[in-house]
């Protein structure tokens, strides 16, 4: 069959099923209800984020009719991945609906990241140290993802800003089925088009389930990378929502803050709340700030490397370091001109 129609009707199916879920939602009152930490003002339907754990299984059942557009594509390959975003998001799915003690939630996070260790063949006794240290790192990048979803639009933006990049990529390295990258692609597609709107029109939030799904799905697809390449420096995919949390999360423990509490201290959330900046202008932000990082990473990198001494892994360094400088700097500089609104807030909050 054409490529072309195969993936238009994926994109149709994924659409259907968007919006049965919102009727799901909406009989089962899976909602979000504004606080004083909230970005938003109005009650939302959660979960909406489901649709990336359904296109995964829509593609798996694509794939094993045969009708998936790709040559090579062994189903084996990719079950427990399937399988740890399955369980990691469906607990996500059940917070969002019931709220889960945060135990749980590690331990389906931890476990669901063994499965996908398993799947990229990294579970090896003679290197327990380094699978330990890597599963704190994805554990712990997959939360400030999911921290990092606090805004219409942010995450469906940011998700799609760090999959082209993978998709071109993918079609000279060849490290996963490129139809794999593609559903994910159209699922954030249909998402963005219910979520990506300006603040008070979303049809619906990601939710956990959503936020944290893909956060597994761009750490599957990145490590793929990283081991087919032998080169950890393609975590720069992730970049800047890495600088923004792990600045944030530096800055909440100077202050002695609980770090399972709500808060709006990230600095896109300053940028919505404090600075009035639109919802959808902030997301654009970063995402264009994540292509341009990783698209210069791409294709820059290779330039410098042939014009001298230098080899390519050493350039990638060399970029990553300078980006990482100049973003939290500038995330420095940004906090230290505007926290003072967010204190503000807080004050407020106290009369």
């Amino acid at each position: 069959m054409n490529s072309y129609f195969i993936y238009g009707i994926i994109f149709l199916i994924l659409l259907v099923s968007e919006l049965a879920y919102f009727k799901v939602a909406d009989r089962f009152n899976i909602i979000d209800k504004p606080n004083q930490r909230s970005s938003h003002s109005s009650i939302v339907l959660r979960g909406g984020g489901i649709i990336f754990l359904l296109a995964l299984w829509i593609w798996l059942a694509f794939a094993a009719a045969g009708w998936i557009p790709s040559l090579n594509l062994e189903i084996r390959d990719y079950i427990w991945f399937l399988l740890a975003v399955t369980l990691v998001a469906g607990v996500s799915f059940i917070d969002d609906a019931y709220s889960l003690p945060d135990s749980v939630r590690l331990v389906a996070q931890f476990g669901a990241m063994l499965m996908m260790f398993y799947q990229l063949d990294i579970l090896h006794l003679n290197m327990w140290w380094v699978v330990i240290l890597a599963l704190i790192v994805c554990v712990g990048a997959s939360n400030v993802i999911n921290f990092m979803d606090g805004i219409n639009g942010i995450t469906g933006a940011y998700a799609l800003a760090s999959l082209i990049p993978l998709a071109l990529l993918n079609q000279s390295i060849d490290f996963v089925n490129q139809s794999l990258i593609f559903v994910v692609i159209l699922a954030d597609m249909v998402f963005c088009y219910f979520n990506f709107r300006p603040k008070g029109k979303a049809k619906c939030f990601a939710g956990d389930v959503g936020s944290i799904g893909v956060a597994y799905i761009l750490l599957f697809l990145i490590g793929s990378l990283i081991l087919r390449t032998g080169d950890i420096t393609w975590l720069i995919f992730l970049l800047v929502y890495g600088v923004d949390g792990c600045l944030t999360i530096c800055h909440r423990i100077m202050l002695h803050e609980n770090l399972g509490e709500a808060h709006r201290k990230h600095a896109y959330q300053i940028m919505a709340n404090e600075l009035k900046i639109g919802h959808v202008r902030v997301a654009s932000l970063y995402a264009l700030l994540q292509l341009a990082v990783s698209f210069g990473f791409v294709y820059l990198c290779p330039v410098l490397a042939a014009g001298s001494g230098l080899s390519l892994v050493v350039w990638h360094w060399i970029y990553l370091v300078v980006a990482l400088a100049v973003l939290a700097v500038a995330y420095v500089v940004f906090m230290r001109r505007f926290y003072y609104l967010h204190e503000e807030y807080l004050a407020s909050l106290k009369r």
